[in-house]
């Protein structure tokens, strides 16, 4: 699970990164809503964690916006404030879910899980058999590859990638959200394994692989 943390505390911020990151989940963190908002735009998440009390915009208006924008991801909002009326507030203006602060970890993790299996059964209701971008199409069903209807011989971990490209056309995907979705979050950062699978794939696709585009320093994106 990939899940973005808006805290502005760095304590707090810091013992949710190494406890989430205990339960085998990929945790990127934001200091405040504007950073939060844009790695929202460049990266696509699980679950979204936020913090109401932060510096600048608000963590109420965080929300607002995202969901202005369409975005769907769960949002779970923390907050040292308990009071009804912020609770309710905040489940308005689009949360899934809050959390008091302080909290007990074990119920933070159930409460991400719930809101993952939700998000989850409600897409697997919605999700086409076939995710695709011009002419490359991958079938869920078979697992088979085409590109302008012509099989495509990949490999395991080839696959897992253009699936993780089709399922985030448009969005860009840093080396490490790569590495942790294909290889796990033991796999070595220093490790250059993304960029040797990623050019094997492009050659696979043919003159199609151009659709797979290099931001420099960044990441990668298709379409």
């Amino acid at each position: 699970m990939n899940i973005l943390l808006i805290e502005d505390e760095v304590r707090v911020a810091d013992f949710l990164r190494r406890g989430l990151a205990g339960e085998g989940w990929s945790v990127q963190h934001a200091p405040d809503g504007e950073t939060g908002i844009e790695m929202m735009a460049q990266d696509s998440y699980d679950v979204v964690l936020l913090d109401l009390m932060l510096p600048g915009i608000s963590g109420q208006d965080v929300c607002r916006k995202l969901r202005a924008r369409n975005v769907t991801t769960p949002i779970l909002m923390l907050s040292a404030l308990d009071a009804i009326d912020e609770r309710v507030e905040g489940l308005k203006i689009g949360a899934d879910d809050y959390l008091p602060k302080p909290f007990d970890f074990d119920e933070l993790v159930a409460r991400i899980e719930s809101l993952h299996r939700r998000a989850k059964q409600f897409s697997g209701l919605c999700e086409a058999d076939t995710l695709s971008h011009g002419e490359i199409k991958f079938d869920k069903q078979s697992y088979k590859v085409t590109v302008a209807g012509d099989p495509i011989e990949l490999s395991a971990k080839e696959r897992e990638i253009l699936v993780l490209f089709l399922s985030n056309v448009g969005r860009v995907l840093t080396r490490e959200r790569i590495l942790n979705a294909v290889w796990g979050l033991n796999a070595d950062p220093l490790t250059n394994v993304v960029d040797v699978y990623i050019g094997r794939l492009r050659r696979k696709l043919r003159d199609h692989g151009k659709a797979i585009v290099t931001l420099r320093n960044v990441g990668y994106r298709i379409g």
